[in-house]
């Protein structure tokens, strides 16, 4: 190639490459490209982000020096799962799923809501059979302050001892009746019932103890191959008759009842809420006792045709329990023929039991003959057997 050639190409190399230098747009580029000088660039290292503290404190730039922009932020790649995986966004954070927590509080709700059965009907020892036992006794719940005033309707529930003569509330006198309680005895049953159609037949006592200041009433039925259930109540005699301080029914394990005076309560260790109650509130056992007293110390008052209301409480509630005084009867019982007087309970509500107590003057009102009939149809019949010193 001749040495002129040669220097022609040299020269035309070194203007397309000044050209280049200088922004001027070439033929082959596209149209969008910017008609203007370009810039030449170099890579800087992005330096660290100052707190705000040290922004401040910064010396400012020189007049006329240009800002230095602040480097933008790298575009943010999700990272690629491995396969055969499903990452949540709770995986991240360790909390639980929105789904979770709303189970979780649904749950929460059910049991807060979840109503307590009542047991009302079953709680009676002399029911057909003795129940399926009950779970360990559970702590009681914690009390509410001494001064914390009972509802409206707990302190209804809570009222004293109504006695309403026949034919309605005209009469009707709520003061302390007076009382005379039995001596102290021992009372064996013979029991005939039927559970859930089956009749059976069962043996039970009664002990009735006191000495003028306290008392102690005892009441256990026993079954071949049912086993054996067994109430208690102690406390005060007063003058208005028997005070509970405590009440258990126990068949495998026991619940209790606590009567607390002061603060016109009830506790009960199956951790069921407190109840009201006012004076001469009984239990299931002592309410037998208390029965017989009043009619004793006044029978005269006790026509047939009078009500007879008062608080009864069980191992897990109290109920205001009304007795209506029936007519007089002679029954004919393995202990003999004994002239009664017929009460009879009956039921407020669908599930509660029907109560029939005949109680015999000559043997101070206590009751000879107890029959206990459940909303299903079963049944206990106590019938005096014998009776003695306890």
């Amino acid at each position: 190639m001749p040495r002129r050639t040669l220097l022609a190409l040299t020269a035309l190399v070194l203007v397309l490459h000044w050209l280049v230098l200088q922004g001027v747009p070439l033929s082959w580029e596209s149209a969008a490209a910017p008609a203007g000088p370009m810039f030449t660039t170099r890579s800087v290292a992005a330096q660290p982000q100052l707190p705000a503290a040290a922004a401040l404190s910064a010396p400012a730039a020189p007049p006329g020096a240009q800002a230095p922009q602040p480097p933008k932020p790298p575009k943010k790649i999700p990272a690629t799962p491995p396969r055969n995986s499903a990452p949540t966004a709770q995986a991240a954070t360790n909390e639980p799923s929105p789904v979770a927590m709303a189970t979780d509080n649904a749950d929460h709700v059910a049991e807060a809501e979840a109503p307590t059965p009542s047991g009302a009907g079953t709680e009676h020892l002399a029911e057909a059979v003795p129940p399926v036992p009950a779970p360990p006794e559970a702590a009681p719940s914690p009390l509410p302050p001494a001064s914390a005033a009972p509802s409206p309707s707990a302190a209804q529930e809570g009222a004293g001892v109504d006695i309403t003569p026949p034919g309605g509330g005209a009469g009707a006198s709520t003061a302390p009746p007076p009382v005379r309680l039995p001596l102290p005895v021992k009372l064996s049953f013979d029991v005939a019932g039927q559970a859930k159609k089956f009749d059976y037949q069962a043996r039970a006592e009664l002990v009735w103890q006191h000495d003028g200041a306290r008392y102690e009433a005892r009441q256990e039925i026993s079954a071949f191959l049912v086993g054996s259930r067994t109430q208690r109540s102690t406390g005060m005699v007063t003058a208005q008759g028997l005070q509970p301080e405590r009440f258990g029914d126990k068949n495998r394990s026991e619940r209790a009842a606590h009567f607390d005076y002061p603060r016109s309560r009830v506790t009960f260790s199956a951790n069921t809420p407190e109840a009201a109650i006012g004076p001469g509130a009984q239990d299931r056992l002592s309410v037998f006792i208390q029965l017989a007293g009043l009619l004793a110390a006044t029978p005269d008052r006790f026509v047939p045709g009078t009500q007879l209301t008062l608080t009864t409480v069980s191992a897990t509630s109290a109920d205001r329990w009304t007795f209506t005084v029936e007519a007089t009867e002679t029954l004919n019982l393995p202990a003999g023929a004994l002239p009664t007087l017929k009460l009879q309970r009956l039921p407020r509500r669908d599930y509660d039991q029907k109560a029939e107590l005949w109680l015999a003057p000559s043997m101070g009102y206590l009751p000879v003959r107890i029959k206990i009939t459940q909303a299903s149809g079963d049944f206990a019949d106590l019938r005096l057997r014998s009776s003695g010193p306890p």
